[in-house]
This record gives structure tokens, C-alpha cells and sequence, in this order.
């Protein structure tokens, strides 16, 4: 039987330093948002979708969609993030599906399905557990100005725009802190697989 461990937690708060982890320990990686950045390149389907529906303002001169204009739009209001989800969220699952299909039929022992909005879009119901890498709003808040280039108002949208870590803890299989190195976290990521058995 395929354990399927769904990967989730805040925006900067260490889920691609987890998948890293994985993948040196060739733990096989869903990863929603390279689904999400595929669906949306010129000529697929999402792509379709985002730009009927958002218009040409959000393309950069060679037709691709320029994310950051994107971001900007949706971030800044709840009605067309809302829109852009219900565009793009049933493509991203489908291929979920069809690549959990794929693992499952291979009886891969443990796969990881990295999904940023994991409980906003009902997707733990698909995992056989959850795990949260969790960090303090302070830390999340200077990692992510750092790693995006932001300014504080741009990244406190971000994060206000997802559910608070603190419930996605409580709903969580298994949380583990991201508060140290990365070789702390990857200590405690051993410890979990040991803890799962795969």
C-alpha cells in the first residue's frame, strides 16, 4: 500500500527545504505548484482560463502570464483570488490524481503531495496523513520579504491570505518546527519517516 503524506504549511515557512530533503532520500514529490506553473504556460489549459477571464494586462511581452502582475490582482482582492482558484484548482487536482494513480500502481512504500492550500482545497481527505512545517509569524514574515523581495504590506497579503498556521497545526497528522538550520529540520523530517515506518 502507497502512504500518501500531504506536505502543507505558511507561504516561506519551509516546504522546498522539506522537499529537498525527500528527494536526497528519493521519496518521490507531487508538487502542486509545478502542476499549477504548467497548466498555466501558453497553450495549456489554465492558461486559457486565467487570461480570458484576467485579460491581456497580465502578460508579459512574450504572451507568458506575468505571476507578480497576477499576484498583485488577486492578493488584493478576496472575489477574483476566489475566481482564480475555481479556474485553476480542479486542473492542479486532476493531474494530483492521475499522478497518485501512477505511484499507486508502481507500489511506491511513501509519496509526498506538496500542496501549499492542502486544507483550503479539501485535499487531506486524499492523504493518509498531514504533515505541517510550521515557524513563527515573525520568522515567516522576514524570510518571505527576503526571498521575494518584498515589501512588508506585499508579504502580510500573502500571508493573510492563507489559513493561519495555527489551525493548519491543529488539523495536522504531524507538525514539525522549521525554527532552526536546515540541518535541524532534516533531523526532524528523519525522525518523522522513522516515526511512519517507510
Amino acid at each position: 500500500m502507497t502512504y500518501f503524506l500531504g506536505l502543507t504549511g505558511g507561504i516561506a515557512s519551509g516546504k522546498s527545504t522539506a522537499d529537498d530533503f525527500f528527494k536526497k532520500k528519493n521519496i518521490p514529490i507531487i508538487d502542486s505548484d509545478l502542476i499549477a506553473h504548467k497548466i498555466m504556460e501558453v497553450g495549456q489549459a489554465g492558461y486559457q482560463a486565467v487570461v480570458d477571464y484576467f485579460g491581456s494586462k497580465i502578460l508579459t511581452d512574450n504572451q507568458t502570464i506575468n505571476r507578480r502582475k497576477l499576484g498583485e490582482i488577486v492578493f488584493n482582492d478576496q472575489a477574483k483570488l476566489k475566481k482564480l482558484n475555481s479556474l485553476t484548482h480542479p486542473l492542479v487536482h486532476q493531474e494530483i490524481k492521475r499522478q497518485m494513480e501512477q505511484y499507486r500502481l508502481n507500489q511506491e512504500k511513501l509519496v509526498v503531495i506538496d500542496v501549499p492550500l492542502l486544507f483550503e482545497s479539501g485535499f487531506e481527505s486524499l492523504c493518509d496523513g498531514v504533515l505541517v512545517i510550521s515557524i513563527s509569524p515573525e520568522l515567516q514574515l522576514k524570510r518571505l520579504m527576503k526571498r521575494n523581495n518584498f515589501t512588508e504590506k506585499e508579504a502580510l497579503s500573502r500571508i493573510n491570505n492563507q489559513m493561519p498556521l495555527s489551525e493548519k497545526e491543529k488539523r495536522a497528522t504531524y507538525v514539525v518546527a522549521n525554527t532552526g538550520t536546515i540541518n535541524d529540520l532534516e533531523k526532524r523530517l528523519s525522525d518523522l519517516l522513522q516515526k511512519i515506518g517507510r
